[in-house]
Formats: structure tokens, C-alpha cells, sequence
């Protein structure tokens, strides 16, 4: 009887052991998968500074993520902190080239008519009527050579009806023509956001 007690607890240890670490690999994996982006807030920090932009917030959209993933984040540098974050899409980028892996990975292009997204920091501009998702745009300025025909190209920020509030991986979003377009709800905390500075606000794409 006690040799069948004591295997039972040897049998008992290890299984929690097991636990311990399969917990302590999940722990190590989410840690993995956080993205240090302090590089890019350093970065835009010096440059709002340096060019007389809004100096509350900007937006940063890292188009490498997973277009199932927040990837549209709103930095606070009162906070230092991401105060919020969303879904948004990238270009489909296959106008002057095959793209069969359009859906899952970014291409980048500033030809007029490329349908591809453009990476590098831009200067939200006017708000201006849109006929997709709640009727506003924003013009964004080009401030790199990799995203110089933004206007001329008509890459704006806006709303579209089809992209989902939540994340929705692994699943993909939407493919636009260029836009970082975003879904309703968060257009509207943008837009709300955007009416109330006086100075123009850094978006960078990466």
C-alpha cells in the first residue's frame, strides 16, 4: 500500500512539474511576441520637436504585423505609453506585378496606379469629405521619397465598412488601394481626435 502511495505522488510531481513548465513557455512566448517600438517613439519625438508638429500623440502602423492584427497604434507621449490601437489595411499592390502573396505580406511602392501602400512619416492634413464608411477623410502628406505621391495619388486616411473593429487573425483584412483605412468606431475616436489640435500630427508607416 505505501509503495502504491508513493508512486502515485512521484506520478502526482511530475504532472505538476509538466504544468510549471508548459506555463513558464507561455509566459516566454508572449514576451517574444511583444514589439519594442520605443526606437520609432524616440525617433518620432526628436522629429515633432524639430518640425513644429502637434507634440501630444502620433500614429504609428507597422504594416509588417499580421493585417488580422492591431497594427494602427495612438502613442501618447504624456504617458509614454500606446493608448490605443486597431486594424488597418494595406495595399494590394498589383497593378505592375503578379502579387499572389498580396494578403499576407506588405509590398511597398510610390508609382502613381501601383495600389501599394507607402512606407515612411507623413503629416495628417486637411479633413475632407469621403464616400467610404462615416464620410471623412484625411489628406496625409509625404514627407519621404517613399511616400511622395501620396496626394496626388490619393492615399488618405479614412473609414471603410468593411474593415472589422477587433482583431480578427487569423483572419486578413481587406486590401485598399494604397489608404490605411480603418474601421468606423476608430475612425471616429481619430477624427474626434484630430479636430481638437491646432498643429499638424505625425503618422508613420513602417
Amino acid at each position: 500500500m505505501k509503495k502504491i502511495l508513493f508512486i502515485s505522488f512521484i506520478g502526482l510531481l511530475c504532472c505538476n512539474n509538466n504544468k510549471i513548465s508548459e506555463n513558464k513557455s507561455v509566459s516566454v512566448i508572449k514576451e517574444e511576441s511583444f514589439k519594442d517600438y520605443s526606437t520609432f517613439h524616440n525617433e518620432a519625438k526628436a522629429y515633432i520637436k524639430q518640425n513644429n508638429f502637434n507634440k501630444d500623440f502620433y500614429y504609428l502602423i507597422d504594416l509588417n504585423e499580421h493585417s488580422g492584427k492591431n497594427r494602427f497604434f495612438i502613442y501618447d507621449f504624456k504617458t509614454n505609453s500606446i493608448i490605443d490601437k486597431n486594424l488597418v489595411t494595406h495595399g494590394s499592390c498589383d497593378q505592375f506585378e503578379e502579387n499572389p502573396e498580396k494578403w499576407q505580406k506588405v509590398k511597398f511602392d510610390v508609382r502613381s496606379d501601383s495600389h501599394c501602400s507607402m512606407k515612411g512619416k507623413y503629416k495628417i492634413g486637411k479633413r475632407d469629405y469621403s464616400s467610404w464608411g462615416i464620410n471623412v477623410k484625411y489628406w496625409i502628406h509625404g514627407l519621404e521619397e517613399t511616400n511622395s505621391t501620396a496626394v496626388k495619388r490619393v492615399v488618405v486616411l479614412h473609414s471603410w465598412d468593411a474593415v472589422k473593429n477587433e482583431e480578427i487573425y487569423p483572419k486578413y483584412s481587406p486590401l485598399s488601394w494604397g489608404c490605411p483605412a480603418v474601421s468606423n468606431e476608430f475612425m471616429k475616436k481619430i477624427d474626434n481626435q484630430l479636430k481638437q489640435v491646432e498643429k499638424p500630427v505625425l503618422l508613420w508607416i513602417m
